[in-house]
């Protein structure tokens, strides 16, 4: 009974299909977070009469043939990376993009990893920092008699020295932009590196032609709609569910076959 195998590819592909559903869901309230798809492609079909195959010698030929499948694969997880709801913070150093650029902050071995997260504090030297302590790129230092910090739409950091009315430039952030953002790698801490799907990262200063604004005392939440994802949720199990019925259903059919005098 090929049924057999055919429903348990289902039931194991509606089973990663929940998993997905549910580490969404799970990251509801993860800063910049994007959702993932999972996508599915049939598997190969064997040919029981092929179509266009010869008939007769006057030339007819069989019109649409007999094929029969084996079953769906996983072909990706497909990351979403439309734009999250911005949410004010009144945080000096929390910044959002609005558009499609990525921050870029320098991991502890020296490669450049990307996020969205842009939830950022000063370590011990002043340095902008990520929760985890990586540094932003380019480095900005925030000196430590600063009274208030100012960021530009265009990145643009100023800072105001204990009483003075002068802001002092401090850097600028710049944002990183690729030609396939759903080819990026995530490593975790709402990190994501490039790599060759999706092609090498280009560099430019906020508010350039597709990298996007930076936006001051807001951060960027998830893209996570909670009712369509517990409405695939739905869909996922009652899949499911009926992919279990046609093993139950095969089961039945050779049970009787063994019965047979």
């Amino acid at each position: 009974m090929k049924s057999l195998h055919t429903a348990s590819t289902g039931m194991m592909a509606q089973q990663l299909n929940v998993e997905v559903i549910s580490n969404n869901i799970a990251n509801m309230r993860t800063t910049g977070f994007k959702r993932q798809r999972a996508e599915f492609q049939d598997l190969l079909y064997q040919n029981l009469r092929r179509q266009g195959s010869s008939t007769s010698n006057s030339g007819t030929v069989v019109p649409s043939g007999i094929q029969v499948g084996v079953g769906v694969k996983t072909g990706a997880t497909y990351r979403i990376m439309s734009q999250g709801s911005l949410a004010f913070t009144e945080k000096k150093l929390d910044v959002a993009i609005r558009g499609e650029g990525f921050f870029q902050v320098e991991m502890p071995n020296g490669q450049t990893a990307y996020t969205r997260d842009g939830t950022f504090e000063r370590d011990a030297e002043g340095n902008v920092v990520t929760l985890d302590g990586y540094k932003l790129v380019p480095n900005i230092v925030i000196p430590n008699n600063t009274r208030d910090i100012s960021i530009g739409k265009n990145g643009v950091v100023e800072v105001f020295i204990d009483e003075n009315t002068t802001p002092i430039n401090v850097g600028q952030i710049t944002l990183g932009r690729f030609a396939n953002k759903a080819g990026l790698e995530a490593i975790g801490d709402n990190l994501l590196l490039e790599t060759p799907s999706s092609g090498p990262v280009n560099v430019a200063q906020a508010t350039s032609t597709g990298t996007g604004s930076i936006l001051q005392n807001f951060v960027e939440q998830s893209n996570v709609n909670s009712v369509q994802e517990i409405s695939d949720l739905i869909t996922a199990q009652r899949a499911y569910e009926m992919n279990s019925k046609v093993i139950t259903v095969s089961d039945e059919m050779m049970s009787i076959t063994a019965r047979l005098k």
